[in-house]
């Protein structure tokens, strides 16, 4: 079995988002609090029952990822790995990076890396993002990360496509370009279940994930559609803040595991 078949052969299939704060805007970034934050948010997914974690990195940079940020990233990651040695780790950064979170997923030992514009092109709020496919193919094959996956988002909503193109197309695209997985989020839960049935119906082969508005109420839907779900906003405690050391519930989190055992396990194509 593949390291990208075994991410998706576990159940449930979820995956938690853990957000770091903007390192570039928080007032609060000393490495001893990030740890303590990492390390107390890290295990309400664990104790949960989450067989993987998405530590994302917040801070908007117009180009590649700062240094200070990769090295505030591994180190954190690492913490993760050998805090919570089972769960499945993956890494993402807001800056329009190929390379920076493959060599935090070397780094750390991760498992997967999550990409926003991979194929195409996108307008984002930080201004235009090109493909980072070839760059990210190229780069993973450099340093000999094959096992690395690479979860590469589709017209993410966060974003405006530049090209007219149908998002099915474009799934086509990433996965000629060498995507492991997909992320699919359209602009409403029912859009993205729509992107999905059209992706796999236009031949996509790969695993797709169901990237956002997924909650415990509609979680097996979407595990009936996807081959899995990120979540982290739906989970999170009411009223909390950028500042706050402890961000998501436990209870909340727990309640939305136990539901997405209910989802049967979706056929391959």
């Amino acid at each position: 079995m593949s390291n990208t078949q075994s991410l998706f052969a576990t159940q449930p299939r979820i995956i938690g988002a853990l957000h770091l704060p903007d390192l570039g805007l928080a007032r609060e970034t000393s490495m001893a609090w990030l740890e303590d934050y990492t390390l107390a948010n890290a295990r309400v997914f664990a104790e949960a029952g989450f067989p993987a974690l998405m530590l994302q990195d917040q801070t908007r940079t117009q180009t590649d990822a700062e240094p200070v940020t990769i090295a505030i990233v591994s180190a954190l990651g690492r913490l993760i790995r050998e805090a919570f040695p089972a769960m499945r780790l993956g890494i993402i950064v807001q800056a329009h990076d190929a390379v920076a979170p493959l060599a935090i997923a070397h780094a750390t030992g991760a498992d997967f890396v999550r990409l926003k514009v991979f194929v195409g092109a996108s307008m984002t709020a930080e201004g235009p993002r090109t493909a980072l496919c070839t760059t990210a193919r190229t780069y993973r094959h450099r340093i000999k990360t094959e096992k690395v996956a690479i979860f590469a988002d589709v017209f993410d909503r966060t974003s405006v496509p530049m090209v007219e193109l149908p998002p099915e197309r474009a799934a086509l695209w990433a996965q000629s370009m060498g995507a492991d997985a997909l992320v699919l989020t359209g602009d409403t839960f029912a859009d993205s279940l729509s992107r999905i049935a059209k992706a796999r119906d236009a031949g996509v082969k790969v695993p797709i994930v169901l990237g956002g508005s997924v909650t415990q109420e509609n979680v097996v839907a979407a595990l009936e559609t996807a081959d899995a779900a990120i979540v982290s906003t739906a989970l999170m405690r009411k009223g909390s803040t950028d500042d706050d050391l402890l961000r998501w519930d436990g209870e909340l989190a727990k309640r939305f595991a136990d539901a997405a055992k209910a989802a049967t396990v979706r056929k391959s194509p």
